[in-house]
């Protein structure tokens, strides 16, 4: 018998097996168990799809073939406009839709909801063992204020154009066709490490991103934890780049006592000079993870913004004209050498509206999960406490209800006074709304500034498939055709 008809035979059916089992085992173990009162003839319509699974599988499915809105208009339609009922990662899930829902939810944060997270990213950035997850999640909030303030923002922007210059020195010039995604999460993680750490020596930098890449595929992965899975070496490598920051940590002790580096450096800096209400400093391994969760938010959203932002552009010449008129209007004010500063950013009105189109059509962040900490009464249907809530760009962001003529690419949507409250939610809402929501904006506009100076391009694949696992992202990395420009 071939050897490959022996692996179907047997080792595949015995993995699907296994996989089973480990689901049952680890799903049962960790599902919410909560004494509801709840009558089940008033939970909101839907289906629980698969035992164990769930509709977990065709959640991911529809994600990966780039039409993730399909499972939730499908059940908006089939169940209601305002609230379905499902089953993701193991857990009871009510999806709530549209602007309602999203009010409901982002306005009842830590009264009727807590954030919630599946176990693999619980897995993979650890919590100390006597806190728990949302006390990390309300410790790092309180920090980033400080790192993200306006004044802080206002002395990133020469750093962020200084860096964009070298990554399109090193990465695009002399290029006659590069792949848009891999350099754009260079750019994005670069410039996190230089800002988070302090670091910018491009080795150290690269030496970080392949195990940071791994890191992230890991997260939403199936949660399973064998060698060779994406979720064995997600954990593996958060514990590398865990290992690594601590290092940085230890010389940057070091480095502060001997007055070799700045208590207004970076974030790590700060970190490791701020107490807590009780006068205590953080642990270096409490300062490594929230390091780790910072560079993850850093880049992953942003990098995924300036993809589709080259893909459009790529697409109507008629925008890339308008933007690269706003850009060299601002570029002639400036004098021979002279940095963005943030009142160049407040000029960049034309190329923001469309930074905000690209992601009302490719949302970087696709929706979150929250948990009820309580029963929940919302559109005229009943969730019990502990099922899980989630909340998803994709129920209004192509909504014809919402956005007329929703697939039609149009930056002016965002004039005047922009979209109804609660309709565009890419940077999510409420308490919880991205706190790197500007710094995300900052580093796509100085990008924007540069590249649209720099070249004009084309696509190389036109019907190139768009897949998102979990990041909104061309299936071949957008690679295109470089034209310089005379600037």
């Amino acid at each position: 018998m071939e050897p490959m008809l022996l692996i179907s035979l047997f080792l595949i059916p015995s993995l699907v097996l296994l996989t089973s089992l480990y689901f049952i085992f680890i799903f049962s173990s960790n599902k919410s168990q909560s004494s509801s009162d709840v009558d089940p003839s008033s939970y909101p319509p839907g289906k629980t799809g698969w035992p164990v699974f769930g509709e977990t599988i065709e959640f991911l499915n529809t994600a990966r073939k780039g039409v993730p809105e399909n499972f939730i208009r499908e059940r908006m339609k089939k169940y209601s406009k305002d609230i379905f009922r499902t089953s993701l990662l193991g857990e009871s899930v009510a999806v709530l839709c549209g602007p309602a829902g999203n009010k409901f939810l982002f306005s009842n944060e830590n009264k009727l909801v807590v954030a919630w997270w599946p176990k693999t990213v619980e897995k993979i950035f650890p919590s100390p063992s006597n806190i728990s997850g949302q006390a990390e999640a309300k410790k790092m909030r309180k920090l980033l204020p400080q790192f993200l303030k306006p004044e802080a923002l206002h002395r990133y922007i020469p750093i962020m154009d200084r860096v964009a210059m070298q990554h399109l020195d090193r990465e695009w010039d002399n290029k006659k066709e590069i792949t848009v995604f891999p350099l754009a999460k260079n750019y994005t993680f670069g410039l996190a490490c230089h800002l988070f750490v302090s670091i910018d020596d491009p080795a150290r930098i690269q030496e970080l991103g392949k195990p940071f890449g791994d890191l992230a595929a890991g997260l939403l992965s199936f949660p399973i934890d064998l060698p060779g899975t994406a979720f064995n070496i997600g954990i593996r490598a958060s514990k590398f780049i865990r290992n690594e920051l601590v290092k940085i940590i230890k010389q940057r002790k070091i480095d502060l006592e001997e007055k070799k580096a700045l208590p207004t450096q970076d974030i790590l800096s700060y970190m490791l000079l701020a107490v807590d209400d009780d006068g205590n400093f953080m642990d270096e391994l409490d300062i490594a993870n929230k390091i780790l969760g910072l560079l993850i938010g850093g880049h992953d959203t942003a990098s995924a913004a300036i993809t589709f932002t080259v893909k459009y552009l790529a697409e109507l010449p008629y925008v890339y004209d308008g933007v690269r008129k706003e850009q060299m209007e601002i570029a002639s004010s400036k004098g021979p050498g002279e940095l963005l500063n943030w009142d160049d950013i407040q000029k960049m009105k034309y190329s923001w509206n469309v930074a905000c189109e690209v992601m009302r059509l490719a949302p970087p962040l696709q929706g979150a999960f929250r948990e009820a900490i309580g029963n929940i009464s919302f559109g005229g249907f009943s969730v019990p406490k502990g099922w899980k809530l989630y909340w998803s760009a994709h129920s209004i962001h192509k909504n014809a209800e919402y956005f007329s003529e929703p697939e039609k690419f149009d930056p002016t949507r965002f004039e005047g006074n922009g979209p109804a409250p609660y309709t565009y939610i890419p940077f999510g809402g409420g308490p919880r709304m991205c706190p790197g929501k500007e710094y995300a904006r900052l580093e796509i506009l100085v990008f924007m500034y540069h590249i649209v100076r720099r070249y004009k391009w084309e696509k190389i694949l036109h019907d190139e498939k768009i897949v998102v696992d979990p990041m909104p992202a061309p299936a071949k990395g957008l690679p295109v055709r470089l034209q310089s420009q005379v600037i």
